[in-house]
């Protein structure tokens, strides 16, 4: 199983386990973090959720191969079940990362209640560089949180940052030593469990009232953007070259 859960208590934690591909996510991982997102929505004996990969990797974003031979189009993928159910989850989520945290390792944490971040992350938007655009409302919410100006230089550059930075930019609550990191999320998780829990739930949907449309607008947008890209001259170029293992040349393009 590339995607683990377990219960403890009231945290359900959800964890990334594909260590031989850095915890690179396929539609069915997609797919299965989507149900298990949606089964904690549904049992009342859940009130929080916790999702972490391994001691120094939390995810190197998207397995390309799987990607590129069954790209996400379309309302019924893995990809966009995962999407809609993590931007309207009712209960917090709270996120342990460590190592690389690519792509939609970086934007799932946007929908986050609490980010645990361990001084060995690295975070990463390289969507442009890929010739692609951004997913996950990223587009929407990341100049909300960070400003306009940092929010452009983490998207169109799509330079690697660091888990300082990060909070810095309000993406991560708490920097701690790679050591403590799931003791520190857990404890963060538990604390968040024992509030009461309708009142978390009418709180996270308050403070969200008025971002949801934008929201599902940013998201539908990407979608379609995201879905264009692909086919992209651009787009063909950077991830040919990513498995030729050469530097792209955009230099043709206008």
């Amino acid at each position: 199983m590339d995607i683990l859960t377990h219960r403890d208590g009231p945290v359900l934690r959800i964890g990334l386990h594909r260590p031989d591909k850095k915890n690179a996510l396929t539609q069915q991982m997609y797919a299965d973090i989507a149900a298990a997102i949606a089964a904690a929505e549904a049992d009342a004996a859940v009130r929080v959720m916790l999702i972490h990969g391994a001691p120094g990797v939390f995810t190197a974003g998207n397995d390309l191969h799987d990607f590129l031979s069954r790209p996400p189009r379309g309302a019924d993928t893995g990809v966009s079940r995962f999407l809609h159910v993590l931007s309207r989850t009712s209960k917090p989520l709270v996120a342990a990362v460590s190592g690389p945290a690519v792509g939609i390792g970086t934007t799932l944490l946007l929908h986050c209640a609490l980010v645990h971040a361990a001084e060995d992350a690295r975070l990463a938007l390289p969507f442009v560089n890929l010739g692609l655009c951004p997913e996950a409302a990223s587009s929407y919410l990341l100049p909300r949180i960070a400003g306009y100006q940092r929010a452009a230089e983490l998207l169109l550059l799509g330079e690697p940052f660091g888990p300082e930075k990060g909070r810095e930019l309000g993406i991560v609550t708490a920097v701690v030593p790679a050591a403590e990191l799931m003791e520190a999320a857990t404890a963060a998780a538990h604390r968040l469990a024992g509030r009461p829990p309708a009142a978390l739930r009418v709180t996270k949907a308050l403070m969200k009232r008025a971002l949801q449309p934008g929201i599902d607008a940013a998201l539908e947008a990407e979608f379609r953007a995201f879905s264009e890209r692909l086919d992209s001259p651009e787009a063909k170029e950077a991830l040919t070259a990513f498995f030729e293992k050469r530097k792209p040349d955009f230099s043709r393009f206008g």
